[in-house]
């Protein structure tokens, strides 16, 4: 008998192509009479084709958004929000923007709408990642789930092929980490293996024929399902991992998670054979930490921490920031274990199981949190 608990999610979807148009009946649908637009520097153009379409409904554009959600960068958006008498925000982009949309909601309640251009999911969870001092914290907060979320599969059509390859790898670490996390359950379980058939059947394709709207759909849809099932679950040691290291680092969100992602599945194998075992199936392989590791490479997308600007040198600063105060995992981890780990994601080589000890009471295991695996980074 299965015991499980499940949250459901309470964020509005529309998928589809062309779906854009709808988002001035969406904000009124919202009550949405004072729409601040978030953007990153280079979607300004983007956002004001939004503007234009809000009309009167539009209260400004606020175009700095940024990885990692800085907070010096949100209390500026705070304060401009303020002054256009916003009453809600629309984020425009990926990641960054979405997450600077959360990180403005939970200062202020404001509601929030996503025009999602990439395949992060951040737009499906109430995770909120913030960054000061080089520290990477990251929440759980109920408060930051987005309202409404608008999929237009048109708007990925001109994303960068080596754009959307670690996106969507960013994606598929969403759900590798839902089949394993400490609250999984089935739906979760299920959802997570259907967003990793998409992604892994339509990135390829998407990387050969970037205008293929058929690939394009497929891989939205992937992303949608692997944020929607990491917001109802927790996160492990892959995502606090990729949080030391874009908060220390400053290293490129996606990317990393396109690194690390078959090293921590490496290590993790032997505690969590259910869930590696469907990796393996939707890649149509034997191991599924060395066919994430080919299927990165065959896409083109960096395997090692090093060409993403990581110095060697940080490798020991980092393993011992993982283990501070850090999420729960399927199979313990201690120093030695993380150190292995990252040095060979550091050199690019092939995942390999960590050495670590075994023992789930030492003192050195990455604990749980409170909070189901989303305590900090």
């Amino acid at each position: 008998m299965k015991t499980f608990v499940h949250r459901g999610q309470i964020t509005k979807v529309v998928f589809g192509s062309g779906t854009r148009s709808r988002i001035p009946e969406e904000a009124d649908a919202l009550g949405c009479r004072r729409v601040l637009i978030l953007c990153t520097p280079g979607q300004v153009d983007q956002a004001a084709q939004m503007r234009d379409l809000l009309g009167a409904a539009a209260a400004g554009t606020f175009a700095e958004a940024a990885a990692h959600t800085p907070v010096d960068v949100t209390e500026k958006a705070v304060a401009y929000a303020r002054t256009v008498g916003a009453d809600s925000v629309l984020a425009l982009g990926g990641g960054s923007t979405i997450g600077l949309g959360k990180a403005i909601a939970v200062r202020t309640g404001l509601r929030q709408l996503a025009l999602p251009t990439t395949y992060a999911g951040s737009e499906m969870t109430p995770i909120l990642g913030e960054t000061e001092g080089r520290r990477k914290t990251t929440r759980r907060l109920p408060e930051v789930l987005l309202n409404t979320v608008v999929y237009d599969v048109d708007l990925t059509l001109t994303l960068p092929v080596a754009t959307s390859v670690v996106s969507g790898i960013n994606a598929m670490a969403h759900a590798v980490e839902a089949l394993y996390a400490q609250d999984r359950d089935p739906v979760a379980f299920l959802m997570a293996g259907e967003a990793l058939d998409s992604l892994i059947r339509s990135l390829p394709v998407v990387a050969r024929r970037p205008d293929d709207v058929a690939a394009r759909a497929d891989a939205m849809y992937g992303a949608w399902l692997a944020g929607t099932c990491l917001g109802t679950v927790g996160m492990a040691l892959h995502h606090k991992v990729c949080h030391v290291l874009g908060g220390t680092f400053g290293l490129p969100h996606a990317e990393t998670h396109a690194v690390v992602l078959p090293h921590v599945v490496a290590h993790n194998g032997p505690a969590a054979p259910e869930a590696i075992a469907r990796i393996a199936q939707a890649l149509r392989g034997d191991d599924a930490a060395s066919g994430l590791f080919d299927f990165a490479g065959r896409l083109g997308a960096p395997r090692a921490l090093r060409d993403l600007g990581m110095p060697e040198s940080g490798i020991e600063q980092a393993a011992e920031l993982v283990m501070r105060d850090g999420y729960w995992n399927p199979r313990p981890v201690d120093r030695i274990a993380v150190r292995a780990l990252l040095t060979r994601a550091w050199a690019g080589e092939a995942p390999s199981t960590s050495p670590g000890n075994e023992d789930p009471q030492s003192d050195s295991v990455i604990e749980a949190s409170t909070t189901k695996g989303a305590r900090h980074a």
